[in-house]
C-alpha cells in the first residue's frame, strides 16, 4: 500500500514537470515561409516566454506591418512582408530563427510591346482661369490711374481732406531774418559748437539769396558767391565777404573767433539780407509798401 502511494507521488510530480516544461516550449511558425516580393505573411509564436515587438523583428529587410496577440492561446501573431528579394533571417532569439524567401518578380521583356511616348495634352483654359487675369490687370491699371491722379491733383485732395499744407507768404527776407532769429536762439557758439554755428549762418544767407535773386549760391563757393554779388550789387559785397571769411576760417582752418567775432557775423548777415532786399524786391511789394 505505501509502495503504491509513493510511485504515485512519483509519477505526479514527473508528469507535473513534464506538462511544465510543455507549456513552457515556444512554438513559431510561418503561414508561408516563401511569398512574391511585396506579398505578406503571419507569423505566429505560441508560450514565448518574450515576445519580440514589430520593431525588434523589422530588420534585415523584413517589414514587420501589424501585430495581435491572442491571450487565451498566449500566440502572438506578426504580419509581415519585404521588398527584397532573397532568403531573409527573422531574429526571435538569440538561438532561434525562421528562414523566409521572397521571390522576385521576373518581368518578360519579351512579350511587352513598345510604344512612343505620348505627346502633351494641351488643356484648354477655363472661363475663371481667363477671367482672373482680367481682373489682375484691371485692378493694377486702377492701383496705377489712382498713383498718377493723386500725384497730378495733390493739392485738390488735400483741400478736400483739409490736409493741405499752409501756404508761406513771408517774402525771402522774412524768411532769412526769422531764420537768422532761431539760429541766434539756439546759441550754438555759446555751448563750443562753432562750426556748426557759421555752417548754418551761410546756409541760410546762400538760401535767402538764391530765393532772391538768380543765382545759385548754394551750388557756388564763397568767392564765386561774393564774386556773382560785387558783380550787380557791389554795395552790400563787403557784408557777404565777411560772413564767408569768418566761417570758412572755422570749417576748413579750425579758426576760434572771439566771441564778439561771432555776434559780427550774425550782424553782417542780418544786415546784408535787409540791404540786398532792399534792392531786389518786386516792384508790387514797393508799391504795396508806400
Amino acid at each position: 500500500m505505501k509502495k503504491t502511494i509513493i510511485t504515485a507521488i512519483l509519477a505526479t510530480i514527473i508528469l507535473t514537470g513534464l506538462g511544465g516544461n510543455l507549456r513552457a516550449q515556444a512554438v513559431a511558425s510561418l503561414a508561408d515561409d516563401t511569398i512574391a516580393l511585396g506579398d505578406q505573411t503571419t507569423l505566429s509564436i505560441r508560450n514565448a516566454l518574450n515576445y519580440p515587438s514589430a520593431e525588434m523583428l523589422t530588420d534585415g529587410g523584413i517589414v514587420a506591418l501589424s501585430q495581435t496577440f491572442d491571450t487565451a492561446s498566449r500566440t502572438q501573431q506578426t504580419v509581415i512582408t519585404s521588398f527584397e528579394p532573397g532568403n531573409h533571417t527573422i531574429r526571435l532569439s538569440p538561438d532561434d530563427s525562421l528562414i523566409l524567401f521572397v521571390a522576385d518578380v521576373e518581368v518578360d521583356t519579351a512579350a511587352m510591346e513598345p510604344r512612343d511616348i505620348m505627346p502633351l495634352e494641351r488643356i484648354p483654359y477655363t472661363f475663371w482661369e481667363i477671367f482672373r487675369w482680367i481682373l489682375l490687370a484691371l485692378a493694377i491699371g486702377a492701383v496705377a490711374f489712382g498713383i498718377w491722379w493723386f500725384i497730378t491733383h495733390r493739392k485738390t485732395v488735400g483741400q478736400i481732406f483739409g490736409i493741405t499744407e499752409p501756404v508761406d507768404n513771408r517774402t525771402p527776407e522774412e524768411r532769412a531774418l526769422q531764420t537768422l532769429d532761431e539760429l541766434r536762439r539756439k546759441q550754438l557758439w555759446q555751448s563750443g559748437k562753432c562750426k556748426e554755428y557759421h555752417t548754418e549762418l551761410t546756409d541760410a544767407v546762400r538760401q535767402f539769396i538764391e530765393e532772391a535773386t538768380d543765382i545759385r549760391a548754394t551750388e557756388m563757393t564763397s568767392d564765386e558767391t561774393i564774386d556773382a554779388i560785387n558783380g550787380q550789387w557791389p554795395t552790400v559785397g563787403n557784408h557777404l565777404k565777411d560772413i564767408f571769411t569768418t566761417a570758412d576760417l572755422v570749417k576748413f582752418a579750425k579758426s576760434e573767433p572771439l566771441p564778439h567775432e561771432h555776434e559780427r557775423s550774425m550782424s553782417e548777415a542780418v544786415e546784408f539780407v535787409k540791404q540786398l532786399w532792399q534792392l531786389v524786391k518786386p516792384a508790387e511789394e514797393e508799391a504795396g509798401n508806400e
